[in-house]
């Protein structure tokens, strides 16, 4: 109890969450950029599609996911406390300093980006997390690959009144019946307005990270003239990459 106290009101325990849920949700974004970019693969949409189907079967993964939605929230709502705190303590600095000499602008606006990640976060589980989950207009396909040549055929597959998901081996190859989500994502990227809301949202993803990044070692105390350079090295590069290679997907798909 002593230390759920100390994380949830002192400032010290506030930023340990901030740290600690935020690397979380950075390795969260390896994970769930390596697996759209099974989007690029011309397959039909087989990869994807039994990359959504393993991320919404399995039960270790779905545990974690509540756990992955927990964490999404803990952080907005602790970042934005934090920030209405720092901002409350800065005003009386900024009548006798510039307060912005000595930090970023990602920095000072953290909360506005993290605001900007968080919506985006609800419109893009509105857009592909419910309409497969729950939704009913949803098309499927019927996948059978070849294991001796891995070559992948697929159909419309019209699916019965409770109809699941399924894979498995068959004689010389794998078979997947599943829920087309790759056709809901292409079909929505199509669309220039959903484009660019993407990739204006992960131009806020990576200021976000910009600072956050190094920020949460600091805070955990992983702070040295020896290998910080380091940490900020690929902070930077994570804030760069991860970014990218989501916005590539969408400007993929609308310009190819």
């Amino acid at each position: 109890m002593k230390l759920l106290s100390f994380l949830f009101t002192s400032s010290i325990g506030r930023k340990l969450i901030m740290a600690l849920t935020g690397l979380f949700l950075c390795l969260f974004l390896v994970v769930h950029l390596i697996g759209n970019l099974q989007l690029f693969k011309a397959d039909g949409g087989y990869a994807f599609n039994h990359y959504a189907w393993f991320m919404t079967s399995n039960p270790l993964i779905k545990t974690v996911s509540w756990g992955l939605y927990a964490m999404i929230i803990l952080h907005a709502v602790k970042g934005i406390y934090l920030a209405m705190n720092n901002r409350k303590a800065r005003q009386a600095r900024y009548e006798v300093s510039a307060g912005s000499a000595n930090s970023s602008w990602s920095s000072r606006n953290m909360a506005i980006l993290g605001s900007i990640i968080f919506i985006f976060i609800g419109i893009h589980m509105g857009d592909f997390w419910r309409e497969y989950k729950f939704g009913d207009e949803i098309t499927w396909r019927s996948y059978t690959q070849d294991y001796n040549t891995q070559a992948v055929t697929w159909t419309e597959y019209t699916p019965v009144e409770g109809q699941k998901i399924y894979a498995k081996d068959i004689e010389g190859g794998h078979m997947l019946v599943a829920k087309d989500l790759y056709s809901e994502v292409y079909d929505a990227f199509r669309q220039p307005w959903i484009v660019w809301i993407y990739v204006l949202s992960m131009l806020a993803l990576a200021f976000h990270l910009l600072h956050g990044f190094q920020s949460a070692f600091q805070t955990l105390g992983i702070n040295h003239p020896s290998y910080s350079p380091i940490i900020q090295f690929i902070g930077r590069a994570f804030a760069i990459l991860v970014p990218l290679g989501f916005a590539a997907i969408p400007l993929y798909v609308l310009f190819q």
